[in-house]
């Protein structure tokens, strides 16, 4: 079992930054592809980045491209998501969640695939 706990959500004017962190707990010596996801009022949990065990491949929604980057510390078992410009349209809840890397696979971005995940936060970007 693995606990996740995000944290860095708030309300931020539009170009603004936010660093949202996630820390893991439990069984975290395992190999875990991290993700962050988000969902909208209305909408379907889509992700927006995700990162392998050991930091070598990650994944960015197209909306989030060269705005977003993702980044974790297995020393300090937490992963993180810079977002610089941001728009009104980024904003959800925030959620993190692990999955079991794939050897085939550079990156899990299936959100099918992601086991455990957290309670989220709220990111409220105005205009």
């Amino acid at each position: 079992q693995v606990q996740l706990a995000e944290s860095g959500g708030g309300l931020v004017q539009a170009g603004g930054s936010l660093l949202l962190s996630c820390v893991a707990s439990g069984h975290t010596d395992a190999n875990y592809d991290m993700g962050w996801f988000r969902q909208a009022p209305g909408k379907e949990r889509e992700v927006v980045a995700a990162i392998r065990w050991n930091g070598m491949d990650t994944y960015y929604e197209g909306s989030v491209k060269g705005r977003f980057a993702i980044s974790r510390d297995n020393a300090k078992n937490t992963v993180y998501l810079q977002m610089n410009s941001l728009k009104p349209e980024d904003t959800a809840v925030y959620y993190c969640a692990a999955a079991w890397s794939r050897h085939l696979i550079p990156v899990v971005t299936d959100i099918h695939e992601y086991e455990y995940w957290g309670q989220g936060t709220q990111v409220t970007v105005s205009t």
